[in-house]
């Protein structure tokens, strides 16, 4: 018999187990798979806000829950565009609001009409709304698809409404399924008089951009600056928990399967004493017995994970219809997580069945011959 049909024979002659062993292994995959996907997802959600301009960096108080929850001070912002080395600085004010059922994460940005282009953002039909006015409102193209409206309708919004005067797109999705006013009403309707949510900073060429932001933060304490994916747990402390509570079920899953596949090993070894004797009476080498306990283990954990990834997607796409998760988690499946989950199964497979394989290796064949 061939040593990879020995090896399903093996696994056949007990199924029951085998099955078991590949659930455990199933589970933890799953566990991954999904905090992995729902951590990644919501993770660009909050990074896309702070990514809305095209900037150098960001700028937003420092330490906050969620940067939604930043307060940067108008004045501040100021401040910060009189800076030598500084091209251009941008208040924005961003409130999330429910729109609807199918929009329960509904951006309101407040930019200045003057800065739009800067902002990223292009007017493709209409004009941009008057500052002053209270009562305009730009639709990014994708929400005004969504709602049917166009130029000229009424959008409205917890009870307010506005005059569409324009429709935008952008290089971001996020923005381009939201909605811009100008600042001031937008900070009226809000409550929030000559306070900001963040600042988007360009340079001025050639300038030294880390300079910059030593300065920044040097003259403002309060506030902390984004340039990199690195930085962005300083003004979100959720992304920073997100990304722990993402490592810890990793941690979890690795025990799950790894102790999954340990204990049915060892149970296998000590079943399988006297034929693990016998093939090595015949003239198995240990380096042989060695690999069919692990190709036994690697196999079972190779399908589990395959069932992993099944349930872990399957979890995914429940949760986008769970609680307060409707219409904002958005799965976003990468090819990082799959090949993650695979290499996974392989770690647990090994660390599972090297110890009992080690043991069959190393008997003795008469004392393995004896054993009762």
């Amino acid at each position: 018999m061939r040593f990879p049909r020995l090896v399903v024979h093996n696994l056949r002659t007990r199924a029951m187990r085998s099955v078991l062993t590949a659930l455990a292994v199933a589970i933890g995959i799953a566990t991954m798979v999904t905090l992995g996907v729902l951590t990644f997802s919501l993770r660009q959600s909050a990074v896309a806000i702070l990514k809305t301009a095209e900037a150098d960096f960001s700028v937003a108080q420092k330490g906050v829950a969620d940067v939604l929850s930043s307060n940067v001070d108008a004045g501040d912002v100021a401040g910060i565009a009189a800076d030598p080395d500084v091209e251009r600085a941008i208040g924005v004010i961003v409130v999330a609001s429910k729109l609807d059922a199918d929009h329960p994460l509904f951006l309101e940005i407040g930019v200045q009409a003057d800065q739009m282009a800067a902002y990223g953002i292009n007017i493709v039909k209409g004009t941009a709304y008057d500052d002053a006015a209270t009562d305009q409102v730009a639709l990014g193209y994708r929400v005004a698809r969504d709602l049917g409206l166009d130029v000229g309708g009424t959008f409205t919004i917890e009870d307010r409404s506005y005059r569409v005067v324009g429709l935008y797109s952008s290089s971001q999705p996020i923005a381009d399924a939201s909605a811009m006013f100008p600042p001031a009403a937008l900070q009226e309707a809000h409550r929030q008089p000559g306070l900001l949510t963040m600042a988007f900073v360009q340079v001025r060429e050639g300038a030294d951009i880390e300079a910059v932001r030593a300065r920044i933060e040097e003259a403002n304490p309060q506030l902390a600056t984004v340039r990199s994916e690195s930085d962005f747990g300083r003004v979100d402390r959720n992304l920073v928990l997100l990304t722990a509570a993402n490592a810890g079920g990793i941690i979890l899953a690795l025990v799950i399967g790894t102790s999954g596949v340990l204990t049915t090993s060892l149970l296998s070894y000590y079943e399988r004493i006297r034929e693990f004797g016998t093939l090595r009476a015949i003239g198995w080498s240990r380096g042989r017995l060695l690999l069919l306990v692990l190709g036994e283990a690697v196999s079972l954990a190779l399908l589990g994970a395959v069932l992993g990834l099944v349930i872990g997607v399957a979890l995914s796409e429940i949760l986008t219809r769970v609680g307060d998760l409707e219409g904002v988690f958005d799965p976003e499946y990468t090819t990082a997580v799959f090949t993650r989950a695979l290499v996974f199964a392989f770690v647990v497979a090994n660390l599972g069945a090297l110890y009992p394989a080690l043991r069959a290796a190393t008997l003795s064949p008469i004392k393995a011959l004896r054993h009762e």
